[in-house]
């Protein structure tokens, strides 16, 4: 069988549903997103739509005729019984209604397809019967592509057209719904500045058109999280899909480029660890210079761009040549981390403080103090930090975590070929070298309450007191 999709004007019609239980009751579930006139025919209702009855938002017929059907836009017919269904469904043929019928894909005239519903905008999604979990997949994805704010932009462009028409050139209009729809104020409308992204657009229309900076460029520090695709934010896919030019470094996923649009520039920058054959100053250069050219820049960073991702310099070299610059967070490696390992990153009178540090240093301070802020009670994550793993083992030991204290090491989190290596605290970088551990990764150390702390005096660390010394545990996960 094949179809063609298209859409039916509901305005002042009636569609018919046959039934009174839970099939019957989906159908008009979907119905109720027209403005049709909607007719229940029954002997009795289900409670759900019993209530649509007493509501006024559908009526109910009780006995089942030819003339039911006559001049309504559809039938949708779900009994539960397949001789009653077939019955219904020669009778409504008999008056030329189109027909629906619940898993009886040889009795259809018409499919109702999976809904995206961004009124006035409306996705349908069908695959002619034949495989509906995937088009519920396909409706899942669109769901989280599309701002459930859209439709309202839509509909404010639905109701200045007049006005577009009267005030703006017709040589000008195209230029000036694509500055709404793919320019700044859609973005504006996303963020939940509606009033404001309307008086503007009003201000452009009485001036006559786009204004003249509407294609200067922009620039989005976008966060692609430790690897899966899917971690990504919502926010982070629609700059990806709107981005002419992508600029990003070996810890980006490939599956995650894959979201960008097709005709979008992809720019390796080959940032790496100790090794950066893109300084940090070039990087600044070409996205600025990108974005003064008019285009949309994204600056895709793994993790979370605001968290050791070198956005303060970014965002400055922006600022200091006038350019929009916005920061989309994203999915940072110890929160990551602690999924891979499906534990919390703080625990009820285990840890109550959560660190965030860095293992790796600026060319004016390269060994950091990494270990300060370590103690009883928190958990603290160790960013960039594989090739420092033995000087912070022994930092802490000498604070006081035991030297047999578990460690996890986890490489390639989130991605399909994740690993996971147990190891202990004394013997962590034997363990890196000997498992090939190597690069971006994050060391998370959790320490209990319940050890004792470490008094410094003249002399040096004494400790007082500790406790089950096996419970203290560090966990190592590459990103």
């Amino acid at each position: 069988m094949k179809a063609f999709p298209m859409f039916i004007r509901t305005t002042g019609r009636r569609i018919v549903v046959v039934g009174g239980g839970e099939q019957a009751a989906q159908k008009a579930r979907l119905m109720l997103k027209t403005d049709a006139s909607l007719v229940l025919v029954a002997d009795s209702l289900e409670d759900e739509l019993r209530t649509l009855v007493d509501e006024g938002r559908a009526t109910h017929e009780t006995q089942l005729s030819a003339s039911v059907f006559e001049e309504a836009a559809m039938a949708l017919i779900g009994t539960g019984c397949p001789g009653l269904d077939a019955a219904a469904h020669a009778l409504a043929k008999a008056v030329r209604c189109p027909v629906n019928v619940v898993d009886r894909p040889d009795l259809c005239d018409l499919t109702t397809p999976a809904i995206v519903d961004r009124d006035p905008v409306v996705v349908a999604i069908g695959s002619e019967g034949t495989a509906p979990v995937l088009t519920r997949d396909i409706k899942t994805r669109l769901e989280q592509m599309l701002p459930q704010t859209l439709g309202g932009l839509a509909a404010l462009a639905g109701r200045l057209r007049p006005a577009v028409e009267r005030q703006v050139p017709r040589a000008n209009r195209r230029a000036l719904w694509a500055w709404v729809f793919k320019g700044a104020p859609r973005g504006a409308w996303t963020r939940g500045e509606e009033r404001e992204t309307a008086r503007v657009i009003k201000t452009a229309i009485e001036a006559g058109g786009a204004p003249e900076r509407a294609g200067s460029g922009q620039i989005s520090l976008v966060g692609a999280g430790p690897g899966a695709r899917d971690l990504l934010t919502l926010r982070a896919v629609e700059r990806l899909q709107e981005a002419d030019i992508i600029f990003y470094d070996r810890l980006v996923d490939s599956d995650v480029l894959e979201l960008a649009r097709r005709d979008a520039e992809r720019v390796f920058v080959g940032k790496h660890v100790g090794a950066h054959a893109w300084p940090q100053e070039r990087i600044n250069k070409v996205i600025v210079a990108s974005a003064a050219k008019g285009q949309r820049v994204v600056r895709l960073k793994s993790g979370d761009p605001g968290i050791f991702g070198r956005a303060t310099e970014e965002i400055e070299a922006a600022r200091a040549a006038g350019i929009p610059v916005e920061l989309v967070p994203g999915v940072t490696a110890a929160s990551a981390a602690g999924a891979m390992l499906c534990q919390s990153l703080t625990e009820r009178n285990v840890t109550d403080t959560l660190v965030l540090t860095t293992g790796s240093g600026c060319a004016d301070d390269p060994l950091p103090d990494s270990t300060r802020h370590s103690g009883p009670g928190t958990t603290t994550a160790f960013y960039m930090a594989v090739r420092h793993a033995g000087r912070l083992a022994d930092d802490l030991m000498k604070k006081g975590l035991p030297t047999d204290s578990p460690v996890d090491i986890a490489c390639d989190i989130s991605k399909p070929d994740q690993r996971h290596i147990r190891t202990t605290i004394g013997a962590i970088g034997q363990t890196l070298d000997s498992n090939n551990v190597h690069g971006c990764a994050v060391l998370l150390v959790t320490w209990p309450k319940r050890y004792a702390d470490c008094q410094r005096s003249s002399t040096g660390v004494r400790m007082v007191t500790r406790t089950a010394a096996s419970q203290s545990s560090v966990r190592i996960v590459s990103v």
